[in-house]
């Protein structure tokens, strides 16, 4: 199967999302993938959010995470998805913060400046430090994490041409379904 980083991999509006959104269907075992398994989807990724991550400006190029820090790079990734689910659901859990937070510490300790693990520790940094958290989502089509930043704060879906569009189309075959004797 081939793959490639598209626009719609970096819909979580921030380099943290985005990282902990490299896990499709995260919660279903049966189909989940994890596309920073695969080393050169990995080492594509800091090239793509370049490109397509909401926060690039911020960080500009940024080089891979070295093979000694993909342990840690992936450890953080975890954090920031578990952290940052239980806040949106639940409001936080300072368990899960101090865990999150020992994960940036050694990823920042370790990392190179100018990596991905580094611009994601920092970007991790700007979410907590977010003034208006109650924009941090959870899609709900592939349950991605993303932030709103629609006016209303209205938005369902972590990318309307996507996960909006199966969500409607599935709802309409549904309704016509129903409708059919």
């Amino acid at each position: 199967m081939s793959f490639s980083w598209t626009p719609h991999r970096f819909a979580g509006g921030a380099l943290a999302f985005d990282v902990a959104n490299s896990v499709v269907l995260r919660h279903d075992e049966a189909r989940r993938i994890d596309r920073f398994a695969i080393g050169a989807q990995m080492r594509d990724f800091p090239h793509a959010a370049a490109k397509f991550c909401a926060e690039r400006a911020l960080f500009g190029d940024i080089a891979p995470v070295s093979a000694e820090d993909e342990r840690d790079f992936i450890a953080l990734r975890e954090a920031i998805d578990l952290y940052f689910r239980k806040r949106i659901l639940d409001g936080g859990d300072d368990q899960l913060l101090a865990a999150l937070l020992v994960a940036m510490a050694r990823t920042l300790r370790k990392a190179r400046p100018a990596s991905v693990a580094a611009a994601t520790a920092h970007s991790v940094l700007r979410l907590l430090a977010m003034p208006d958290p109650q924009r941090m989502k959870i899609c709900g089509n592939c349950g991605w994490l993303f932030i709103d930043r629609s006016k209303n704060r209205s938005r369902a879906w972590c990318d309307m041409a996507v996960c909006g569009n199966r969500a409607k189309a599935n709802r309409h075959y549904r309704r016509k379904k129903e409708e059919t004797p």
